[in-house]
This record gives C-alpha cells, sequence and structure tokens, in this order.
C-alpha cells in the first residue's frame, strides 16, 4: 500500500513538474507563477484530504464526486501538457547528442532551449480536455439525447412489426443534484411514442435511500401498452460497501429491489413473461447480473427454463460481457439482448458515422449503441445517470426508443 502511495506521488509530482515547466516558459511574472504554485497546492491538498475521507460504510457522496472531478480538471490536462514537453524533451535529447557528436565546436549548450511554441502548443492542447471536463459537470451530465434505432428481424412475429422498445438503464439516483434536469428528463421520456418500457439495472448507487427525494418523479413516467419491466445491475447489490452486518446489507438489497415495483416497474429476477399481442407472443427474459468483472447472480438457464429455441426472445441483462460470454453463442437463440453498465465511460469522442471512441472500449467489446454476431443482437445504452466523475464529456445520457422490424 506505502508503495503504491509513493508511486502515485512520484507521478503526479513528475506531472506537475512539466506543467510547472510549460507555464513557466510563458508567464514571466514571479507573482504570477506563485499564484499558480499556490492554487496548485490547495487543489492538491483539498483533492487528497477530499478522496483521503473515503468511508467504504458511507460509500459516495457529493464530496467524493466533487474531489473526483477536481481531480480530473486538474491532471488530465496537466496529462496532455506532459505528454507534448514530454515527446519535444526526448526530442531535444536526440538533437543535443548529435550535435555533440557532429559538431565539437558547436559552442551551443548540450540541450537545445526549449521553444516557447511548443509551450504554447502544450497549453492550448491542454486547454481542450480541460474546458470538455468543466463543461461535463456543469452541463454534459445532464445533456440527455434520445437515440432511436431500428433493428430487423427475418423472425419477428407479424403482430410485433413496428414494435418500439423504451429502454433506460444506470440511473444512479444517488448522484442526481438537480431535480429540474431530472424532471425534464422523464418529461422527455413521456413524449416518446413506445409500446414497452425497459430499465435495466442500476437504480441507486448503493442505497435504497437514495432513491427517496426521486421516487415522486419517476412515478410520472407514463404506463404503457406492454407493460414496463427492469433487472438489476451490480450497484444495486451492495457490493461495494463495507456493511455493519450481512442483515443490513441484506435489507437494504431487499428495499432495493422494492424500489423498482414502487416506480410500476415488474422486476424479473432469472426468469421471463411472455408478451401478446393478437394471436402472437415474444419472451421477454430479464436476469439478474452477470459481469466478467462482477456479480455472476445471473442465471440464463433458469430464466429461459421453458422456452424453445425458436420463441422469439428479448434477453434484459446489465451487462454487456454477459452477451460477449454466454449469451451470443447460446443454443437457446437470445435474438435481442439490451444492456447498460458501462455508461461509455462517460467519456469519449462520437460523431455518427466517423468516430466512435472510448477508453471503455478496452475493457468491454461491446460499450455503447448496437452490435451484431450471427444475426443476434446487442444493444448497449449509455447510461441515464452519472457515477463517480459527476459529468459526462462526449458520452451524453441516453435515452433509447429501439423500433423492431420484420425482413
Amino acid at each position: 500500500m506505502l508503495f503504491r502511495v509513493i508511486f502515485v506521488c512520484v507521478i503526479l509530482f513528475f506531472i506537475e513538474l512539466y506543467a510547472f515547466q510549460a507555464v513557466k516558459t510563458l508567464l514571466k511574472s514571479k507573482m504570477f507563477l506563485w499564484c499558480y504554485v499556490g492554487i496548485s497546492a490547495v487543489l492538491f491538498v483539498y483533492i487528497v484530504y477530499s478522496l483521503s475521507k473515503f468511508d467504504r460504510k458511507v460509500g459516495q457522496t457529493q464530496q467524493t464526486m466533487a474531489a473526483m472531478g477536481f481531480f480530473l480538471v486538474v491532471f488530465v490536462p496537466k496529462i496532455v501538457l506532459c505528454l507534448v514537453l514530454f515527446s519535444e524533451d526526448l526530442y531535444r535529447i536526440i538533437v543535443g547528442t548529435i550535435n555533440y557528436f557532429v559538431d565539437y565546436t558547436d559552442t551551443n549548450s548540450f540541450l537545445p532551449e526549449r521553444r516557447t511554441f511548443i509551450s504554447r502548443l502544450a497549453l492550448g492542447l491542454a486547454a481542450v480536455p480541460l474546458a470538455s471536463l468543466i463543461y461535463g459537470i456543469f452541463e454534459g451530465k445532464y445533456n440527455f439525447k434520445v437515440l432511436k434505432p431500428t433493428i430487423t428481424f427475418p423472425d419477428l412475429p407479424d403482430a410485433f412489426d413496428g414494435l418500439r422498445i423504451l429502454q433506460i438503464s444506470d440511473v444512479h439516483s444517488g448522484s442526481f443534484d438537480n431535480p429540474e434536469k431530472i424532471e425534464y428528463a422523464i418529461d422527455l421520456i413521456n413524449q416518446q411514442q413506445a409500446d414497452i418500457f425497459l430499465f435495466t439495472g442500476d437504480i441507486v448507487n448503493t442505497f435504497a435511500t437514495e432513491m427517496d427525494p426521486w421516487i415522486k418523479t419517476f412515478n410520472k413516467i407514463k404506463d404503457y401498452p406492454l407493460g414496463k419491466f427492469s433487472v438489476l445491475g451490480n450497484h444495486d447489490y451492495g457490493e461495494y460497501l463495507d456493511w455493519d452486518s450481512e442483515q443490513t446489507k441484506s435489507d437494504n438489497f431487499e428495499a432495493i429491489k422494492k424500489l423498482y415495483g414502487t416506480i410500476g416497474c415488474k422486476l424479473l429476477l432469472n426468469q421471463h413473461v411472455f408478451i401478446e399481442k393478437g394471436t402472437d407472443k415474444i419472451a421477454l427474459v430479464g436476469v439478474e447480473n452477470w459481469g466478467k468483472q462482477f456479480k455472476k447472480a445471473g442465471d440464463l438457464s433458469l430464466a429461459a427454463h421453458g422456452l424453445k429455441p425458436t420463441d422469439f426472445k428479448i434477453l434484459m441483462s446489465h451487462d454487456p460481457s454477459h452477451w460477449e460470454y454466454q449469451v451470443k453463442d447460446s443454443h437457446q437463440h437470445f435474438q435481442l439482448t439490451l444492456s447498460g453498465h458501462t455508461h461509455g465511460m462517460q467519456f469519449g469522442i462520437e460523431i455518427p458515422g466517423w468516430i466512435k471512441w472510448s477508453p471503455v472500449q478496452f475493457v468491454y467489446k461491446q460499450w455503447a449503441g448496437l452490435y451484431q454476431h450471427l444475426g443476434r443482437y446487442i444493444y448497449v445504452n449509455r447510461g441515464f445517470g452519472f457515477h463517480a466523475y459527476p459529468g459526462r464529456v462526449g458520452i451524453w445520457p441516453e435515452i433509447s426508443v429501439i423500433t423492431l422490424k420484420k425482413g
């Protein structure tokens, strides 16, 4: 543990050193330099103090989220500075070495002088993540987007041709801090024309009581002709805290399960129901959380017990790694899986038709949007809320309206 703390401190000192070099190149006034050093020191102490106060019996609080936000706002731009200046230092070392051995009469120093242009370039590049992260905290986390993918299936029952599914995921109600924005999001949900409402887990961060201020708001979600259904997410199990007793943890878990019913959703716990229209029907299958790196409570066999491979199935499974490791090649043939969980890491770049990138793609193969494998599909919702970092940059909170077509 001590070694890790020392290692992190060394890395942060290295980053601060390079950032100071860039600022020093441009700011000649000692007063401004001392102001920069003072502000950096105060922010560093605040971040360390706030994060050190994290209590595993309390979990994430507004203070720890604010500290994480400050940490990213302060250090991500400085990391950009560091990368640019470090690259230039490597170049200077190479050039200096060549000059030293090739031109013995060169009276210049071994290393060429750092160019002001490079420092300005580094600061300009660092301003991009700085502005983005600040925007993400104040505006981006509530920048709700309605996305409307269409998926075609040859075996979709005729009566369900044109079925519209409204999906939300990862509410994380314990992170909310703006009632007006949440009211706006619920109004946005109610404006969509859909047949069924599906919620793919993580109603809270940890505690059932986190949802108490928001129950009235979420109860404004209208009724749907084919019903409202939900499954659990990894945060709903309370696995990330130290509980006073197993009974306390169990009571909280039972209260969280009841929350879904309180907002009008039927919670599917490793089970399925049939959705019927006329003489046609489809199976809606819901599993508990199953994740490669998280709790594996989902039981696909139990949930699909009694279903035939030829039945058209929509599976609700919170973590998309479940699809990758168990679902996509299952003999039960799940035509469509709906997931969430990744949040798109709340950070990335998406320009439809051009680029779709987030660091989370190095952890999850399916992390946002639509994917297919041999005619079987998964749609990964980018999440309704936010967690840890109190913002979103480039990967906006999502309300999905998925249309199923026969063809």
